[in-house]
């Protein structure tokens, strides 16, 4: 890089993971920090190392008056597409958090703004970047797998203390999440891995018996099946509510050669199969870690994913080449999650998902 890239960051709490891979990056300096919470924006202030004039309340101010090169956007999923689009309009890439927006509209201003300003927008996809997730493209691009006809991607994640306050009875913005809206970090390891689309999707899953307090957000269990443009079957399974220690993220890909699925617990070996090359299936350990990575990237709870992401976003915008991870990649992540909870409101109907704007 010729400098050091000047990057803003706004929603300090969701965002602290990638607020603190700026900070210490050689390559980028955080520059200025937004936040409705002012003890919330206290707190990153003093652990970022900023001044009073670094620190804004005001998203729209906090754009025009700091020369942001990139903008990492970590609020509520509902706001995304709103700050999405007023930072592409004054010249400044994006980097978001998922889920890209709460709604098929939302998407699509996305990527039109995408368009009409010619700057970067990428979708942080952790997952994506586990090393994992590298070493079953290997496997799938050498063809052992055969062609991949059939996916699972189960997240099943409690997380009550973010749905509501137990001694108050608050509730948060994700209480008003539908489980299936947050899909991408299932769907978004099987489409890079595949190279596929969703076309249909359907959804089932309405029961309040766990948190009958919380809204849709509180929902026992939703599960979803969708069906690609290769003719690839995918269940997801999604839950924010159901009682589980450790959460399960799951994924299996069934090829017409073999498998590979990932461990339901801890352990990090997947079980992979290949009828041309073994007997039965086999463990198989793969790294937690990208043993390329810095020491300075290591970050609590998802290794080396998050510094994975942060990397991609970096180098997009040092080669000024749109990353995989791009508007319309956003859209095919996004889109058939909110179409799966608008068929289980409706009783588990299959609906078509709408395509991308060309």
């Amino acid at each position: 890089m010729n400098r050091r890239l000047r990057l803003g960051l706004v929603g300090t709490s969701r965002g602290s993971a990638y607020g603190t891979l700026a900070y210490r990056s050689p390559d980028c300096d955080i520059v200025a920090v937004c936040d409705l919470s002012p003890e919330a924006l206290a707190a990153q202030q003093k652990r970022l190392e900023l001044s009073d004039s670094q620190c804004f309340t005001d998203y729209e101010k906090f754009i025009a008056e700091t020369n942001l090169d990139g903008v990492i956007i970590s609020t509520p999923i509902w706001l995304h597409a709103d700050q999405t689009v007023i930072a592409l309009e004054a010249g400044v890439n994006v980097l978001s958090e998922v889920t890209a927006s709460n709604m098929i509209d939302g998407c699509r201003r996305i990527i039109e703004a995408v368009r009409r300003t010619g700057k970067m927008y990428m979708i942080g996809e952790n997952a994506c970047f586990s090393p994992r997730v590298k070493e079953w493209h290997a496997l799938v691009e050498s063809g052992r797998l055969g062609e991949i006809v059939y996916a699972e991607g189960d997240y099943i994640h409690p997380i009550p203390e973010l749905l509501i306050d137990a001694k108050t009875g608050e509730r948060k913005w994700r209480a008003e999440r539908p489980p299936l809206h947050y899909c991408s970090h299932s769907l978004g390891p099987i489409l890079l891995l595949t190279g596929d689309r969703i076309m249909r999707a359907m959804g089932i899953g309405q029961g309040h018996r766990i948190l009958p307090e919380v809204p849709i957000g509180g929902v026992d269990m939703q599960v979803a099946l969708f069906e690609t443009q290769k003719g690839m079957l995918i269940k997801m399974t999604r839950t924010q509510a159901a009682p589980r220690h450790p959460a399960i993220h799951y994924c299996y890909l069934q090829g017409t050669k073999g498998f590979v699925e990932t461990g339901r617990g801890q352990e990090d070996s997947c079980l992979v199969y290949l009828k041309d090359e073994m007997e039965q299936a086999q463990r198989v350990e793969y790294p937690h870690l990208d043993p390329e990575a810095p020491e300075w990237a290591l970050l609590p709870y998802h290794g080396t994913s998050d510094y994975g992401t942060f990397k991609a976003f970096l180098d997009a915008l040092s080669s000024g080449q749109k990353p995989v991870l791009d508007e319309v990649w956003a859209w095919d992540v996004t889109v058939p999650g909110l179409v799966a909870a608008e068929s289980a409101r409706q009783g588990g109907q299959w609906m078509d998902v709408p395509q991308p704007p060309q």
